[in-house]
């Protein structure tokens, strides 16, 4: 035992506050002695690049090209799409795709190039590869968006899983976006990044890294072009990037850099070349789309731990009606379980679940329920047995249970995979529709164990079936929510099949959004934590998670009035809207924080529920397209470098731009406005884009804004859809997209296309479709500057 090992072990007994107490002390040495065992001896190593070059070998849409140590296989797709793989990896098996790879593109061919190299020239993007191994990815006019370096491989000299290292240079202007959900972006500066999805243990601020969501998948915006690159891996690996500067050193630009070192796994990358918009469609079209919440899920949600019995829920939601707060979502947090044990219910403190989702149900609210996948090991309980029945459970390379700690105790966790457990899993959410929840949260999916001292999981040694091939947690660990997620996801989808599924994941992988979305986990109450809460949600966006959401309000602490009305405020714009605290933390009903405050939050949460037609339009976009709802203000425009550097603001879809307050004792904030005309939704003063301006944010509101000519649904005073649309420039025209939500199934609405254009001293507004054009099918209400 070292000393560092030591003084925590004594800290985690003497604790009264650390969970599980002794038991996390023989958790983590339980946790160590397993890994000693299991894991494979490292020993000497070899190094190894790819050689010189040796011959080809052409394929559809690319081929093979050999080298004296390595092999590379490039394949670029009919969307244009480019893979490549070294040392034989294939696309699949792979946990991030869906369905079957893209078709190969019959018209990219590989052809030689100058100084001995080859290259494969398709429509969206040419990919050079020199005699050496570097591979370049060039735009269709010949610039240079990406070079990798030739790779290297650390190869045990007995055998063994290779670490490798792939370095690449990008474009001096470029800008690095994603990596999953990071405190600390959007954009991603300078720095190490880690890929292995960690439960911090403690409310996070911007400078805790890595958080819950990690992926492999860069974007780079640059002058030329934005590029996505996916490293399809779930090992332990980081990403070192660099910025590049322009004009550094005697005249010359310094290239940007990423470097990626990867513990294992093959080295294999897709790139997706393009607009923002393109580049994140083809990620979909490759991953899946984005899971379709019911159009309930994108209203308000209030969540707490520590209800603690019915009558707690019953005071909280008559709080909301008796004020005429808008509320759509409880959520139940671990304290509704029998002793923390999942998929029970406390009879004592909820006696009458089913009764209380009925109560809450004709009043238009669900129940939503939290799911550990952390079982109790115990003989009686249910889901233990049944799982025991089904040898579903994680075991070590000698065979025996792995066991961690978390709420109920020790505890066995679920492998998800395998199928065979997946639909186990699946099958067991009907003891929550049985006790009337419409939603799931997935959380401790990292997967958590309580550990005194070194990482908060599974040995890594853990061995899991991985859909057959065999494996151990190393490679497990990252998709191990998504492949929970998937389980749920499929289960639900039996069990109630004419309902839309609701999960959101604290953890997850490339994929997620197939099954649906996340939220921040448990970000620090304060002012840091509300700018961290926008960078999550902005970042996991670009890397194809549109879905999510912090804890508003900070989940640890208590916030000043202030902060917890700017916090509400950000969330009336974001996906998930959801209020949440811990046991300990501060009250987090509109309520507690003072009449003023009630006011104005009031304000805001009718806003939201106004706005409800426009996000099941995003959604529904978002679903079809790929894009986020929540998007930088560089998207139509990432060639404006003023806008890429912008991270305090975002645009809502393509129609609004939403500039949240996030510090202290502001009441004007400057806003960095895209190209065009923009009218301030409150006050309807207009401004002109590009450029910087300054924009009245009092306490009452934060600045949003609507571009000139936008078509926006909005709920009306009678509850139907409405037609919001602000007028456009003089000579210019607008328009917009609005699917009206056919109800919680599977039905898919039809896509309804207005613009709108001055004739003459008035504006009209008219629907466009395969016939022509015609009236509008909704009430039309005309804002703006100059608007009759």
């Amino acid at each position: 035992m070292n000393g560092r090992d030591l003084v925590r072990s004594v800290k985690a007994v003497g604790s009264a506050g650390a969970p599980q107490g002794l038991r996390t002390v023989r958790a983590a040495w339980r946790r160590r002695r397993t890994d000693a065992v299991g894991l494979p001896a490292r020993g000497a190593e070899r190094a190894r690049v790819p050689g010189p070059m040796r011959d080809v070998e052409p394929g559809p849409g690319g081929g093979l090209i050999r080298f004296s140590r390595s092999e590379l296989r490039i394949v670029v797709a009919v969307n244009g799409v480019v893979f490549w793989g070294w040392d034989g990896a294939e696309p699949e098996p792979s946990y991030a795709l869906a369905g079957r790879c893209p078709e190969p593109d019959p018209r990219a061919v590989l052809e030689p190039d100058k100084d001995g190299g080859w290259r494969v020239v398709a429509e969206r993007a040419t990919v050079v590869v020199s005699r050496h191994g570097a591979v370049e990815v060039r735009t269709p006019g010949g610039v240079i968006l990406r070079r990798d370096l030739p790779p290297r491989w650390w190869e045990p000299v007995g055998g063994g899983e290779a670490r490798w290292m792939q370095r690449s240079e990008v474009a001096a202007d470029a800008r690095f976006f994603g990596l999953g959900g990071r405190a600390s972006g959007p954009r991603l500066r300078d720095g190490t990044y880690r890929l292995w999805n960690t439960d911090p243990g403690r409310a996070f601020g911007p400078g805790d890294d890595p958080l819950y969501v990690t992926m492999p998948v860069q974007l780079v915006v640059a002058d030329a072009a934005t590029h996505l690159v996916f490293h399809d891996t779930s090992w332990d690996g980081t990403v070192t990037l660099r910025e590049g500067e322009e004009g550094a050193g005697s005249g010359h630009d310094q290239v940007g850099m990423s470097e990626l070192r990867m513990a294992g796994g093959p080295l294999r990358c897709w790139v997706m070349v393009g607009t923002p918009a393109r580049v994140l469609l083809a990620w979909a079209s490759l991953t899946g789309a984005p899971a379709l919440p019911p159009s309930w899920a994108l209203g308000h949600h209030h969540a707490r731990w520590g209800f603690g019995s019915e009558q707690e829920v019953r005071r909280i939601v008559a709080g909301y009606q008796e004020r005429a707060l808008p509320l759509d979502a409880v959520h139940l947090d671990i304290d509704h379980y029998d002793e923390h044990q999942v998929f029970t219910v406390d009879q004592e403190r909820f006696p009458e679940l089913p009764q209380l989702a009925d109560e809450l149900l004709r009043d238009g609210i669900r129940l939503v329920s939290i799911v550990n996948p952390a079982v109790k090991a115990a003989p009686g309980n249910v889901v233990h047995d049944s799982g025991t029945a089904e040898d579903a459970f994680v075991r070590d390379a000698s065979g025996r249970l792995v066991e961690g700690v978390v709420w109920p105790g020790e505890a066995v966790y679920p492998d998800f995979t395998h199928a065979r457990v997946r639909a186990w899993w699946g099958r067991l959410y009907q003891e929550r529709l049985t006790a009337g929840f419409k939603g799931f949260w997935h959380d401790m999916n990292e997967p958590t164990s309580f550990n005194a001292f070194g990482e908060s999981t599974l040995p890594r040694s853990a061995r899991h079936f991985l859909e057959g091939r065999g494996g151990d947690h190393r490679e497990a660990h990252n998709v191990y929510a998504l492949c929970m997620a998937q389980a749920g996801y499929e289960g639900l989808r039996e069990l109630v099949p004419d309902e839309r599924p609701f999960l959101f994941s604290r953890s997850g992988w490339a994929g997620i959004q197939r099954y649906g979305g996340t939220w921040s986990g448990d970000v620090a109450t304060g002012w840091p934590g509300l700018r961290a809460s926008l960078s999550l949600v902005m970042g996991l966006g670009l890397c194809g998670v549109p879905y999510s959401g912090p804890d508003v309000g900070g989940y640890d602490g208590h916030p000043s009035p202030e902060l917890y009305l700017r916090w509400l405020q950000l969330g009336a714009y974001l996906p998930l809207f959801r209020t949440h605290a811990s046991l300990r933390a501060g009250r987090r009903e509109p309520w507690e924080f003072g009449a003023e405050v009630l006011e104005h939050a009031r304000v805001a949460l009718v806003e939201r529920r106004r706005l409800l037609p426009y996000f099941m339009t995003l959604a529904q976009l978002a679903r079809r397209t790929g894009a986020p709802y929540v998007r930088p203000v560089w998207w139509s425009a990432p060639e404006d470098r003023a806008l890429r550097d912008c991270e305090d603001a975002f645009l809502l879809g393509d129609c609004l731009l939403v500039a949240p307050v996030l510090d202290p004792g502001g009441d004007r904030r400057a806003v960095q406005l895209p190209r065009g005309r923009w009218y301030d939704t409150a006050t309807e003063q207009v401004y002109e884009g590009p450029g910087q301006v300054l924009v009245d944010a009092p306490l009452s509101r934060i600045p949003v804004l609507a571009r000139a000519g936008a078509v926006i649904p909005v709920r009306g005073d009678d509850g139907g859809l409405e037609l919001e649309v602000w007028a456009p420039a003089r000579g210019r025209s607008g328009g917009g997209l609005v699917v009206a939500d056919a109800g919680d199934g599977w039905d898919e609405p039809e896509i309804e296309r207005y613009v709108a254009r001055w004739d003459g001293r008035k504006v009209v507004v008219q629907r466009e479709g395969e016939n022509g054009v015609s009236e509008p099918s909704h009430p039309v209400r005309l804002r703006g500057l100059g608007a009759r």
